[in-house]
């Protein structure tokens, strides 16, 4: 059940109702979360950041590596809201989320969603020195900063019990269903 109540585009201030055509603009909806961070615009927009640093990471890595990152972040914090929005993602282009084919660059990008949740005080030391590998410290920087917005992304949804998308529905993994 939801804490937290959505915005209704009707009742909106006028403020709000940008926001609202912005996003269906941009993206053709509104998520739940959306709807319900709109409660304070300041906040909403903070949040909106995941955009700009997702496109930051498109410097270096492709759409489907960004997605399995957030993947693992978003199911390593049991977020039913971002693990299924990803599931769907991957689902939908032909992908597996519970066996995908991964390259090791996605591989390693998995591992570091997973250890972050785990124990963000204990990394492996594998994954940093496959980091130090891989990317430059400037690429490091971007893929821990959209880690912790995605993290706190699955915060926001899981506190505020944000209800899920129906569009949503038929993607639940089966480590939420009953849920």
């Amino acid at each position: 059940m939801s804490y937290l109540p959505m915005q209704d585009y009707e009742t909106a201030a006028k403020e709000v109702r940008a926001e609202f055509d912005d996003q269906i603009q941009k993206h053709g909806r509104i998520t739940n979360m959306k709807k319900t961070l709109l409660a304070d615009v300041p906040s909403f927009k903070a949040y909106m950041e995941w955009y700009t640093l997702y496109d930051g990471l498109k410097t270096f890595l492709d759409d489907r590596a960004i997605e399995l990152f957030s993947y693992a972040v978003s199911n390593g914090n049991h977020c039913l809201i971002c693990s299924t929005f990803f599931r769907k993602i991957l689902i939908d282009s032909g992908d597996d989320p519970d066996d995908p084919k991964l390259t090791d660059k996605e591989k390693l990008l998995m591992d570091l969603g997973k250890a972050i949740c785990i124990d963000a005080h204990n990394i492996p030391p594998e994954i940093y020195d496959g980091l130090k590998k891989e990317f430059s410290d400037k690429q490091i920087v971007q893929l821990i900063a959209f880690a912790g917005i995605m993290y706190a992304t699955n915060l926001f949804n899981t506190v505020a019990r944000v209800p899920l998308d129906g569009v949503l529905y038929d993607y639940v993994g089966d480590n939420f269903k009953g849920e």
